[in-house]
């Protein structure tokens, strides 16, 4: 079927709107040896483009309104009102055609705790089949999948300082994983990245592209959704804009939204499914009221500690304009090179404190000593890691700016605003320092740069989090999975109060997971797609939840050795 067709007033058997990382796994799972019909509706436009392609430029697409949508939160009431930057993908692949590319399964025991917190059906055992499914990992490993559609590999690590960053932390008394996606997720190690031949490997590319080959499959681009349609309760269709003219498409089955934790409630408000004094502020009338919708609102806030490095070893020289041509030409010649990394080749997962379970900070070193937006780049040899809290317990909102379906919504996060995060993002930067003192980095460790030996207090490093601290681009939790009154779907992903309707991504998640969310977002589209086709792989045999036998008593342990799996009770008594 053609791309370009607007698709109106024909039936299929599922709408989807949204063709980013949710919506393009549903897309092709939906319709593989399935014989179902399938519209996917995607605001954005296509993702070919060199700088999508190339894990380098990552930086880049990031930074241009053909794929991010520009949005900003308010004023952060626990950051001195400062808008926080919000890029969201636009287009095919959405946000997995302009994020950083780091692939991380989260820790097994985030499984667990969606699990106590509602989400039925979803615990490590349950959700370890789909992240096989869906890996092709080079090389494979003990609980790897690799077979899949979603490329998945390792940067080279050829600089030194990869080496000396996993050495020092070692050193400081954390524990070495050789994979960090297998059976230890705590401790320091190789990264992993969804790059395959050179390129970055996408939702779209996984599994967007190949599913617009069989037949079955129309996607309409340029398509901005302004309702989805009720008869009653049951949703039967979607009504969108495309180049100024309003369109229809029907569904016989169901309406699967995966618009993304912004867009996705921002969706369902205008349909009607939201807060009701919300809606009536509106004049959106009410198909059914639902409290939860846009509220719990999470992300992962980073900084970084950065340093002069003392050797001229790092990717420094490279950041000129003929070195940056010259990283180009090799890869568009080769497919290799520095142009074939996103270059966060190791870091690390530990715990901030003892008595926390499982880690709940999180490291990714960079050669590089730059900004966030690769727009300030320090003037000379240097390093850094981007350092953040995993489970942050401050809580934001999305809501609607007005009724136009061209308007961005209200974000806020409310970052900073508990106080157990200021505990826990101070526990970031002296913890990172103790690493870079270690002898392993003696050789490479200069001034540090930021946030400068003078900020020592709890003062002084509260006001550099103040200015300093950025959004990980992690957004979930506004459609939160759940059986309680707040939940806005069921675990098995329907909308509660309606019917024909499912919402399927990262909004879904009653918590943020321990790592990059991109992976649990594609494996949770994995086997929303097999509750839909009513398929089930069966849990895994063999799901280690691995942990620390001493973590009541200590911050940080060589030997991640006691397995809870047999054990789960114990564990849901920790997390409620």
């Amino acid at each position: 079927m053609s791309s370009l067709s607007d698709g109106t007033g024909e039936t299929y058997d599922y709408v989807i709107i949204g063709a980013g990382s949710a919506g393009s796994v549903l897309a092709r799972r939906l319709t593989e040896g399935t014989g179902f019909s399938v519209l996917v509706l995607e605001a954005g436009g296509s993702d070919r483009s060199m700088i999508v392609a190339m894990p380098a430029a990552l930086a880049m697409p990031m930074n241009t309104r053909r794929f991010n949508w520009g949005m900003k939160t308010e004023p952060e009431p626990g950051l001195n009102g400062r808008e926080i930057n919000l890029p969201r993908g636009k287009g095919m692949g959405g946000s997995s055609s302009i994020n950083g590319m780091c692939y991380v399964r989260g820790n097994p025991m985030d499984y667990e705790l969606w699990s106590a917190k509602g989400a039925t059906g979803w615990h490590w055992a349950n959700v370890l089949p789909y992240f096989q499914k869906m890996e092709n990992v080079a090389g494979g490993g003990r609980l790897r999948g690799t077979s899949g559609p979603l490329k998945v590999t390792r940067g080279p690590e050829a600089n030194p300082l990869y080496h000396a960053f996993v050495d020092a932390a070692v050193q400081a008394g954390y524990a070495r994983s050789d994979n960090m996606n297998s059976v230890q997720h705590e401790g320091f190690g190789p990264m992993e990245m969804t790059v395959g031949g050179g390129r970055r490997c996408s939702a779209s590319v996984a599994y967007l592209r190949p599913a617009l080959k069989n037949g079955k499959l129309r996607l309409v681009t340029k398509a901005t959704v302004t309702r989805i349609l009720f008869e009653g309760k049951v949703a039967v269709g979607v009504e969108y804009l495309r180049h100024g003219q309003t369109h229809v498409a029907r569904a016989a089955r169901e309406v699967i939204l995966s618009a993304g934790s912004i867009m996705s409630p921002v969706i369902l408000k205008r349909s009607g499914i939201g807060p009701a004094a919300e809606l009536a502020r509106h004049g959106i009338p009410v198909v059914h009221a639902s409290a939860g919708v846009g509220e719990n609102l999470m992300d992962h806030l980073e900084l970084y500690v950065q340093y002069e490095c003392l050797k001229p070893v790092s990717l420094y020289p490279w950041m000129s304009m003929a070195g940056k041509a010259l990283i180009g030409l090799k890869w568009l010649t080769t497919g290799r090179g520095l142009g074939a990394t996103n270059h966060f080749e190791t870091g690390g997962h530990i715990r901030s404190r003892a008595g926390v379970v499982y880690p709940d900070i999180q490291f990714h070193f960079l050669p590089l000593a730059i900004s966030y937006d690769g727009k300030s780049l320090a003037k000379g040899h240097g390093f850094q890691v981007h350092v953040g809290t995993k489970r942050s317990k401050s809580r934001g909102w999305v809501r609607l700016r007005d009724k136009d379906p061209h308007s961005l919504p209200r974000v806020q996060f409310n970052y900073m605003t508990h106080e157990d995060d200021w505990q826990e993002m101070r526990a970031c930067i002296r913890l990172s320092r103790e690493i870079f003192s270690q002898p392993a980095m003696a050789a490479y460790t200069g001034t540090e740069l930021a946030p400068g030996a003078e900020a020592q207090s709890d003062a002084a490093l509260d006001e550099f989090i103040r200015r300093k601290v950025e959004s990980a681009y992690h957004p979930c939790g506004t459609c939160r999975m759940g059986t309680d009154p707040m939940a806005v779907v069921d675990p098995e992903c329907r909308v509660i109060g309606v019917q024909n309707l499912r919402v399927v991504d990262a909004g879904v998640m009653p918590q943020a997971t321990a790592g990059d969310l991109n992976g649990p977002t594609i494996m949770l589209a994995e086997r929303a797609a097999d509750i839909i086709l009513q398929k089930l792989l069966p849990e895994a045999e063999e799901a280690p939840l691995m942990a620390a036998e001493d973590w009541k008593e200590r911050q940080r342990s060589g030997a991640i050795s006691r397995d809870y799996a047999g054990d789960r009770a114990e564990l849901v008594a920790v997390f409620t």
